[in-house]
């Protein structure tokens, strides 16, 4: 690595430490793999002071990454789990008794790619708010999409790709794109 490579890696570092935004993702950066329910309860503890709404009792697994956490809300009991992802550059609520099981990404941005004769890198990035009601659980691998809004109860099985689609309350869904499969119980809402 030449000596003018390595002055502009430091000098981004000294920026990334004096912008608060960036030094957060930095702070953050350290105490993301912690094992254990310290490890949990510290990155919850952490993530809780830099969201812009937080209930108690926040749980964050290890691996899990945050995006423009200043646009996320959190609820009560909430359990986010082992390498989740979540984007909230358009904003996501996540209500009260959610857990998130390993693998979960949840995205409120997308690429703009409507003109053709723009090249997409140059085309403005689109954000629409996700909304997770109450009492959800989001399986495995399961990729939740911008605009969604998942109702109270529901259950998404693992390896589900979520689109803008209206699901009932206390549904079951599945696939890719997900639908409706079953329904908790007696719950069914119509």
């Amino acid at each position: 690595m030449s000596n003018h490579s390595l002055a502009n890696l430091l000098k981004r570092l000294y920026w990334d430490l004096v912008d608060s935004h960036e030094r957060k993702y930095l702070l953050y950066g350290f105490i993301s793999e912690i094992p254990g329910i310290f490890g949990n309860l510290l990155r919850g503890r952490f993530v809780s002071r830099q969201v812009h709404h937080c209930g108690e009792n926040l749980n964050v697994f290890a691996g899990t990454r945050f995006r423009s956490m200043e646009n996320l809300s959190i609820g009560d009991n909430v359990s986010i789990g082992y390498d989740n992802f979540i984007q909230a550059r358009g904003g996501i609520t996540i209500g009260n008794d959610v857990m998130t099981a390993p693998g979960v990404k949840i995205w409120s941005e997308n690429h703009g790619f409507q003109d053709p004769d723009i090249l997409i890198r140059n085309q403005p990035e689109i954000t629409s708010e996700v909304v997770i009601g109450n009492d959800v659980f989001i399986a495995s691998n399961s990729f939740i999409m911008p605009g969604v809004t998942l109702p109270d109860g529901i259950v998404v099985s693992a390896g589900s790709v979520v689109g803008m689609k209206t699901y009932k309350p206390y549904s079951i869904i599945a696939g890719n794109p997900a639908r409706i499969i079953g329904y908790r119980g007696s719950k069914v809402v119509e």
